[in-house]
């Protein structure tokens, strides 16, 4: 199958994820400083997941222009990365209108976990589809950045019972992590087109 409606669906429904984000930004009706401040912990909620809902579209547009097809398996990976995904709403704007309590956070980080469990989860069944020694594979390696957000996600969430700030200091750690640019799969694919074939 081609590849082109499982990416306008996936697009539609980021666009949608991020419009749902902006709309919980509630304008405060009190025009003082005192106002934006208390919106503080809303706006610090949304900018870090506008960010990670950023990373997942770029990752994801990435690879998808990688694949050649798509197969049903692939179709039902790609929607259980996006139900995880269409969460982040809720969890942001709970997180943030507690102030970073402890529960809002570890739940946070529990739709992050998932996130990044599903994405992984989305590249093996790709992978699978194109054959070890296909582009995708050749880029994707070993996955050492995903492994070891997952691993940072499970020890925030281990965190947040003891203190909540700390571990949404370490979401913003994995967001920097990820906000280096990772131009694996652009380099594959120039190398593609230029005729070479590294192992």
């Amino acid at each position: 199958m081609g590849k082109g409606r499982l990416e306008a669906f996936s697009d539609g429904v980021l666009a949608i994820i991020i419009t749902i984000m902006v709309l919980e930004l509630k304008v405060p009706h009190d025009a003082s400083w005192e106002a934006l401040r208390h919106l503080g912990p809303v706006f610090l909620s949304y900018v870090l997941s506008f960010v990670y809902v950023g990373i997942y579209w770029n990752n994801h547009h990435h690879m998808m222009h990688a694949a050649k097809s798509v197969n049903g398996a692939i179709l039902w990976a790609n929607l259980f990365l996006l139900f995880w995904l269409s969460l982040v709403p809720f969890v942001t704007a709970w997180m943030g209108e507690n102030h970073f309590a402890q529960l809002p956070v570890i739940c946070y980080g529990a739709v992050l976990i998932m996130s990044s469990i599903s994405y992984g989860i989305l590249v093996r069944v790709l992978v699978k589809h194109h054959g070890e020694n296909s582009v995708l594979a050749r880029a994707v390696g070993s996955d050492t950045k995903g492994k070891i957000s997952t691993g940072i996600y499970a020890a925030a969430i281990v965190v947040s019972f003891i203190h909540s700030w700390i571990a949404f200091g370490m979401y913003f750690i994995v967001a920097l992590i990820w906000l280096i640019p990772d131009r694996r799969i652009e380099r594959k694919l120039a190398d593609e087109n230029n005729g070479h074939h590294p192992s």
